[in-house]
């Protein structure tokens, strides 16, 4: 398809833009005016919309298509938090409107918006405080990892190790690493933590541990009382990813269950847009005893009912991002939690854990399943007999591309050969399962009778079966398509 540069043809116009008053030409220096017009591409308006409509319909995203992308699912994007999102208050706000005591007049809702939703993330999970800062999963870890680091700073202490088992999140040993920890693995006993291996490795070095749960195999971590203890005798902190919270919402708040930090994925947990880069938030959540660690400012709330940014928090860990975080994914969030409310929350886990389960089943028979049992929110499969002729679970993953599924996750967890992580979420019809699992068996049958046809996929697509590495190392950036 060609650019829209390319659809150029001089003297084609669109629009007539209105001629400049006549001090229009003062309003800038001399030297910051063009010397000569714009080299844009001139094209009728009929062109735009039309090279725009086609280069829209080649988008793959969740308005459009099925992502059972585990991990990190692609998930639901209700309209209506857009429009929330959108209200001319909170757009046409400035960051820098004044917001100390008295003098926060500008921005109450705002304020009061991120202040009314940390409380309903402690409600959640049973934290005592949150900041909404971080703006991404990986950024909440390592905000996490340094407020961990913090609290040990303060006690006198040089704690310089995290605990990571095998079975954890894939980013929490680089946030780790990225925070000044030494990372220590520990294996995994039947796909969950054995306390047996956290003992051998715990230590008055050790500053914590990261965890999630379900982990990244979805299943859930039974043994949780026991690692509480183990780590409880070093006062060693217990740190929750919460990039698999929503097969637990309603059911367990991780602060009663001894995590002492928290993670979110707002963009995941809570249905705000992801993919493609961002946007995304992932708001932190602590214990009592790290309270005075967290990031600044922080949002309070005076006698009177006037919010405004407390910036006197002189344990703080200081700035962790621009401003607020990602006001906007926030914001989406809030309107999500108020709109499902308690009961609506804990049917949406049911319900994720329900299709992940279903699907399981209906594909036990067909693909191996390493940890054949009660699964969470998603599960594990592995293509090492389909790998025994030849076809792979990437050559999978890209099949599927052509049946109009976005691929789900392949590889991850490095514990399971040939892995295919696949999670439904809430929000997908039983017709829809159905017909992926269908699909899914076709494929697998294809690869049994004609394994070269499965090991070209995707066919359909306007780009090929690509080297991944060589197109990263030698990158091609033309407009020549």
């Amino acid at each position: 398809m060609k650019t829209i540069f390319k659809e150029s043809v001089p003297g084609r116009e669109g629009c007539w833009p209105q001629a400049p008053s006549a001090g229009a030409a003062n309003l800038l220096p001399t030297d910051m005016l063009r010397g000569a017009p714009a080299d844009l591409p001139e094209v009728s308006e009929l062109d735009v919309v039309r090279h725009f409509t086609r280069l829209s319909r080649k988008n793959f995203g969740v308005d459009g298509n099925f992502y059972p992308l585990g991990s990190c699912t692609m998930k639901y994007n209700p309209k209506f938090t857009e429009t929330a999102a959108a209200l001319p208050g909170f757009t046409r706000l400035h960051p820098l409107l004044p917001q100390l005591k008295g003098a926060g007049r500008f921005c109450q809702g705002a304020l009061e918006v991120i202040h009314h939703l940390e409380q309903l993330l402690c409600e959640i999970c049973g934290m005592a405080a949150f900041t909404l800062h971080p703006m991404a999963g990986a950024h909440g870890e390592l905000t996490g990892a340094m407020i961990m680091a913090a609290y040990h700073r303060d006690k006198g202490r040089k704690r310089t190790k995290i605990i990571c088992p095998d079975s954890a999140h894939g980013t929490n040993p680089a946030s780790a690493t990225i925070a000044g920890f030494e990372v220590v693995n520990i294996p995994s006993c039947d796909g969950i933590v054995d306390p047996a291996e956290l003992a051998k490795v715990m230590s008055d070095d050790v500053a914590g541990m990261m965890m999630t749960c379900p982990n990244t195999l979805g299943l859930f971590e039974k043994h949780l009382p026991e690692i509480v203890s183990i780590l409880r005798a070093k006062d060693a902190l217990l740190y929750y990813d919460g990039a698999n919270l929503n097969a637990i919402l309603g059911k367990m708040r991780v602060g009663d269950a001894g995590f002492d930090v928290v993670h979110l994925n707002l963009h995941k947990t809570f249905a705000t847009p992801h993919g493609g880069g961002g946007p995304g938030s992932g708001p932190v959540g602590v214990s009592e005893k790290l309270v005075p660690f967290l990031p600044i400012s922080r949002v309070k709330k005076l006698e009177d009912g006037q919010h405004f940014l407390d910036y006197d928090q002189p344990k703080s860990i200081g700035y962790v991002a621009p401003f607020y975080g990602n006001f906007g994914v926030a914001l989406k969030a809030y309107a999500y939690i108020l709109r499902l409310g308690r009961e609506g929350l804990t049917r949406a886990s049911e319900n994720a854990v329900l299709a992940a389960n279903y699907l399981r089943k209906r594909l036990e028979k067909h693909l191996e399943v390493p940890y054949d049992r009660v699964c969470m929110h998603e599960f594990v499969a592995s293509a090492v007999e389909q790998a025994k002729k030849g076809v792979r679970a990437l050559d999978i993953a890209k099949a599927l591309l052509d049946k109009g599924y976005h691929a789900p996750t392949v590889y991850f967890p490095l514990i399971v050969k040939e892995a295919i992580m696949v999670e439904p979420t809430e929000t997908e019809s039983k017709a829809t399962l159905d017909q992926f699992v269908d699909d899914l068996i076709a494929i697998l049958e294809q690869a049994e009778s004609d394994p070269a046809a499965v090991q070209a996929a995707p066919v359909t697509l306007p780009v090929k079966r690509l080297d991944e590495t060589a197109a990263a190392r030698n990158m091609e950036l033309t407009d020549d398509l």
